[in-house]
């Protein structure tokens, strides 16, 4: 198998551990707000990668230089807005609507890798991009049309971000050892968290955070959440768009509702209809297709 499988199926891990894990922290942020969760998940997930790269990989700390920071903050910028927006615009929409347009990511990547990046998109990744998004409709719109709400133009901007996220690490993975470049990426989006915390909810949920998180269902949640879901989801991520596109990541991430539907019909006594499984069947599809396409030589190349 070569390395750009091996990418890929790397890359469904991460959509699979996103996907499994949405009703843990669904629950957790009823309890802390939002942008305080996320300020101390993604700086205990920096300062954890930054612990494993000193024990262990202490030469790739050698390779900072003043550029690699700058990038890592864009990628940090761009990730931040991407939950910020998502974030603020749940308060004016409804889930679903939340759901289906954060993943037309899908289909704005291979736009921003044809911009970005110059690479040739083939056939394969538009069909694939567009099967993706029909499944994502037919997955998130259940029995119920698309009507949109005063919240959704801030989703699409969430979405914009998170795929501009996306293009930009197969632009910059290349250049630089994926664990700093990883770290510094979430440690800003932990700082820049913090600062909208207390700009958004004031103080009090960051310094009554210790009491919080010892409840239960905050505290698996905090630990899944900066240990599989950020720390090793982002490095997992660096580390295999050397290796892959950036079209293909958006493709296998429009998987993560798919198990995250799956995981709520399991364990949260939801129901799946036709039209939802049909919706997971498009994704799958869209999946399978771009897999089946020609590998990529690089990350310049689209199969």
């Amino acid at each position: 198998m070569n390395r750009s499988r091996i990418a890929d199926l790397s890359l469904l891990l991460v959509a699979m551990m996103w996907g499994c894990t949405f009703l843990i922290v669904q629950s957790a942020v009823r309890v802390l707000p939002p942008l305080a969760f996320n300020s101390i998940r993604f700086t205990g997930a920096a300062v954890l990668l930054a612990l494993i790269t000193a024990v262990f990989y202490r030469q790739e700390w050698r390779k900072l230089s003043l550029r690699m920071v700058m990038h890592a903050l864009l990628l940090g910028l761009f990730l931040f807005l991407g939950y910020g927006f998502q974030t603020v615009g749940l308060l004016y929409t409804t889930t679903s609507n939340t759901g289906f347009i954060t993943g037309l990511s899908v289909v704005l990547v291979p736009f921003l890798s044809l911009a970005l990046l110059k690479t040739a998109i083939s056939r394969y990744t538009w069909l694939s991009a567009g099967l993706a998004a029909g499944g994502l409709y037919l997955l998130t719109f259940t029995g119920s049309a698309f009507s949109l709400n005063k919240g959704d133009g801030l989703i699409l901007l969430c979405a914009v971000a998170f795929a501009l996220q996306i293009a930009y690490t197969g632009r910059y993975a290349p250049r630089y050892p994926a664990l700093p470049l990883a770290a510094l990426q979430l440690g800003f989006v932990g700082l820049l968290s913090i600062a909208a915390s207390l700009l958004v909810d004031g103080s009090s949920p960051l310094l009554h955070s210790g009491e919080l998180l010892r409840q239960p269902e905050v505290l698996s949640a905090m630990l899944i959440s900066i240990g599989p879901t950020s720390a090793f989801a982002f490095w997992i991520q660096t580390a295999c768009q050397k290796y892959t596109t950036p079209s293909r990541v958006a493709i296998i991430y429009a998987m993560e509702p798919v198990f995250a539907a799956v995981t709520g019909l399991l364990f949260g006594g939801e129901t799946l209809g036709v039209s939802a499984l049909l919706g997971c069947g498009c994704i799958l599809a869209a999946m399978l297709l771009a897999e089946l396409s020609p590998a990529p030589s690089g990350t310049q190349a689209e199969g």
